[in-house]
């Protein structure tokens, strides 16, 4: 898959007031496109595979190709949606505060569906000089479409922010609950490792790398089910290698501690943190003596499971937390891992 598939709506944005057009070669979504600047906001819906031909200058026969289907997602989004503004939408309490904005509870107006808006400042993001950071994320996250990944259906702007129009996660922050209950119970906490294996799984198969996976980064959906969130580090990898040092210094592998080149298999280092912390209530290699030392213990793996976890648990986090990328277990063999299996039949709902 190219970039510029990836970037799909993307180019519409623009950080700065002024605004840019995306080229078209289909003269019938060409005047759709046209309509991209209109008062300090911009067209933008769901982006399809004919829709990125279309961006991308190419032909296409509605005969031979049809939108991609949303797995395991609704799409309460269609043509009526093309047109966003803040006007749209009844805002109602914040839902999370961050450095560069807020997020609120949101309905539209003409439908009722229910959202979560996410603004970003603008004047932050050029101070902090993460711009393309955010077009990194919106190109990424539009484009996704995964029952365990928080959907992305849009974003528009004004003078001075940024609206990200993200699905609504009904249980909220994964991270609140587990600092609430100190740890998960192992069927619990297989449940979510099984489910973030297979979020994983589709985001490699597009070539991205989530590369920041921790619980603050992962909600809960209505169901209790997991969505991965948050693609500001994430990268679509096409090339398989990248040098950036990045994510959450408990989660990072090895080969990023060390400065050398990292592939997707360090969002596979992640998933055996995340399952231990899940387990234990804490990150493996977290050093109270600060962050020099908890370098040199993910450096040398000095990975330390309580007795109270089970051999199985434990098999399988050794597994993923080894120091060599290539003798990870895959993602594949996570999900048919014998600590899954053992807990698989306990799970309410269909995986």
């Amino acid at each position: 898959m190219s970039d510029s598939k990836l970037a799909g709506s993307v180019n519409q944005l623009s950080i700065s007031s002024g605004s840019t057009l995306p080229s078209s070669a289909n003269p019938g979504r060409q005047q759709l496109l046209k309509l991209a600047v209109s008062n300090q906001r911009q067209v933008n819906y769901p982006v399809t595979k004919k829709d990125s031909r279309v961006l991308e200058g190419k032909r296409y026969s509605s005969s031979k190709q049809k939108d991609e289907p949303i797995a395991g997602v609704p799409s309460p989004m269609g043509p009526q949606w093309r047109d966003f503004h803040i006007g749209m939408f009844e805002i109602g309490k914040p839902l999370g505060k961050g450095k560069f904005g807020r997020v609120y509870l949101a309905k539209e107006k003409k439908t009722g569906f229910v959202v979560a808006l996410k603004t970003l400042h603008k004047s932050e993001l050029i101070h902090s000089r993460i711009e393309k950071q955010v077009r990194r994320e919106i190109e990424i996250q539009s484009n996704l479409r995964h029952k365990n990944i928080l959907r992305l259906f849009g974003h528009f702007h004004d003078e001075k922010r940024i609206f990200l129009i993200l699905e609504f996660a009904g249980r909220g922050e994964l991270y609140q609950h587990l600092r609430r209950a100190s740890r998960f119970p192992e069927s619990t906490a297989a449940k979510y490792i099984y489910q973030m294996a297979n979020a994983l799984a589709y985001l490699h198969k597009k070539h991205v790398i989530h590369r920041d996976i921790k619980p603050e980064n992962i909600l809960l959906g209505i169901d209790g089910e997991i969505k991965l969130s948050d693609f500001g580090w994430s990268v679509h990898a096409p090339s398989n290698r990248r040098t950036t040092l990045c994510g959450t210094l408990d989660y990072l592998p090895p080969e990023m501690v060390e400065g050398k080149e990292h592939t997707e298999k360090v969002d596979l280092w992640s998933l055996g943190v995340l399952t231990y912390e899940f387990i234990v209530g804490a990150p493996p290699f977290e050093d109270v003596s600060g962050h020099s030392a908890t370098y040199k213990r993910i450096a040398k793996v000095d990975l330390k499971i309580p007795s109270f976890v089970s051999p199985e648990a434990k098999d399988l986090i050794t597994r993923l937390l080894r120091h060599s990328p290539e003798q990870r277990i895959s993602l594949e063999q996570v999900v048919k891992h014998p600590w899954m299996l053992k807990h698989k039949a306990s799970w309410s709902s269909d995986q």
